[in-house]
């Protein structure tokens, strides 16, 4: 198969950040692609954060504008899209092997279209090795180019060839386009995109481009029409949504978004990820005034130790952390807080991971994302000298988990006997007689039900048991 190089990615350009305006764009679907999925199929595989899972919403809202229709069955659909993380080494390498099946699902299914894009794309290394090792597939596109998607799959189609186009921008916002939303009741909301923080292990202000705001309009009509519609939650998502309005003109922040987004109806919002440096006292007393705003925030760390703090390029202190969990808790009492932290960055030593386990006694986090550090290709930190065992590592994260998993029993069990708030996802995967959802606090809560008419709606539950990862309830007839 022949390729069309469309464009590459380029670290070096992805890390510039010379533009002070951001270009708004509407997306409008041209007549010439209006049937180009007409009596295909689609199926979409995705990888990573909750950004993943909106750009997978749109992606599919496009698809369904084509006329494609969603397939029960990856490996027999027309086309497939894996959209990518980058994150981590262990995100690459499950889509390394998702696609080795495909490639004997293809083989089996010539007209089968295979597609890969997200963030894994945006890395140079990635997308040569998917060129070189993996030539099945036919289009491969980044995060920027998801609105380019018709125009993409139809070179694809049309010129029977392999289609690259990847984009390293600052990047733009696009309003319009169609969503096929996985939920009845929740969903995504970007409030904006892209990252300006380059902590030195990731890889995300490189694969997002800069920190970009939608207008406050957009974001409150959006989710005025979903109000109309009976969603129950938002999620405002963004790479850093703390840093909300500081690109754009005038002096409106993020708390101030909270507090508009509270006179919509919506009767609850959450909202991730955020960054220590940037959670101001307005976003602070937002979550205090607002009924709709949960009392849960997930504020990544990653350590506790200012030296590590300082070399990940985190911009905080142990203490100056810790000071913005006492004032979140002195303004919110029943706040459930969670966090990221990442084990045995490069040359760590035992001493400053004991102060990220006195952190974590610290702040008693009610659950956290744990890793061990992944070097990823083109950040300062894949260039530090690293003599940490593997085995050092491991341990490391093992002592973490147990201390971890103290205080998420501790953040469960101090809501058993209490009646909280329920808002039903559906049936529990692992007892058909129990439905299941989240509190206002982000605790998956299990009761016994078998009344499918629930899933949607908020309900009252009395929690009679607190686990590590769950807690157990029983159904409050009101």
């Amino acid at each position: 198969m022949s390729k069309i190089k469309l464009s590459m990615p380029d670290l070096i350009k992805a890390r510039k950040r010379l533009e002070k305006n951001t270009p708004t764009y509407t997306y409008e679907l041209s007549k010439e692609y209006d049937e180009l999925g007409k009596g295909k199929t689609y199926y979409i595989f995705t990888y990573g954060c909750q950004g993943n899972e909106a750009d997978s919403e749109v992606i599919a809202g496009i698809l369904e504008d084509l006329k494609y229709t969603k397939a029960e069955d990856p490996y027999k659909a027309n086309l497939v899209i894996l959209n990518t993380c980058a994150i981590r080494e262990n995100a690459e390498n499950r889509i390394w092997g998702v696609l080795g099946n495909l490639k004997g699902a293809k083989q089996n299914n010539k007209d089968m279209l295979v597609a890969i894009c997200g963030c894994m794309p945006q890395e140079e290394n990635a997308t040569n090795k998917l060129i070189e090792s993996y030539p099945f597939v036919d289009l491969i596109f980044g995060t920027h180019n998801i609105y380019d998607l018709p125009h993409l799959l139809k070179e694809a189609y049309d010129k029977n060839a392999k289609v690259i186009e990847v984009i390293s921008t600052e990047g733009a916002i696009y309003e319009g386009a169609p969503k096929k939303r996985e939920s009845k009741h929740k969903a995504w909301i970007n409030i904006m995109y892209g990252c300006d923080e380059f902590c030195t292990y990731c890889i995300v202000p490189y694969t997002r481009g800069k920190e970009r705001s939608r207008a406050k309009e957009n974001i409150i009509a959006e989710v005025k029409d979903l109000v109309a519609k009976g969603y129950k939650e938002v999620t405002l998502l963004g790479q850093n949504v703390n840093a909300y309005g500081k690109d754009l003109a005038g002096d409106y922040t993020f708390g101030d978004l909270l507090y508009d987004l509270d006179k919509t109806g919506i009767e609850r919002i959450r909202y991730t990820t955020s960054h220590p440096k940037d959670l101001d006292l307005k976003t602070i007393y937002a979550m205090r005034d607002c009924k709709s705003v949960m009392p849960h925030l997930h504020l990544p760390v990653q350590s506790g130790d200012d030296y590590i703090l300082k070399k990940m390029n985190r911009k905080y202190t142990h203490q100056e952390y810790l000071d913005k969990i006492k004032k979140l808790k002195e303004e919110i009492p029943n706040i459930s807080i969670t966090t990221d932290i990442i084990v045995g960055f490069p040359n760590e030593t035992e001493e400053q991971f004991i102060n990220t386990l006195k952190l974590v006694d610290e702040v008693k986090f009610e659950g956290a994302f744990t890793f061990i550090y992944s070097k990823r290709e083109g950040t300062p930190a894949a260039k530090m000298i690293d003599e940490i065992t593997e085995e050092e590592k491991h341990q490391r994260l093992d002592r973490l988990n147990v201390l971890v998993d103290k205080y998420y029993l501790e953040g469960n069990k101090r809501f058993e006997g209490q009646v909280v708030k329920v808002l039903v996802d559906g049936v529990s995967k692992n007892n058909k007689n129990n439905l299941c959802g989240y509190s206002e606090n982000l605790k998956l809560v299990h009761f016994p039900s078998n009344d499918l008419s629930l899933i949607g709606k908020i309900v009252n539950v009395k929690i009679t048991e607190g686990k590590t990862w769950f807690a157990l309830g029983e159904l409050v007839n009101e």
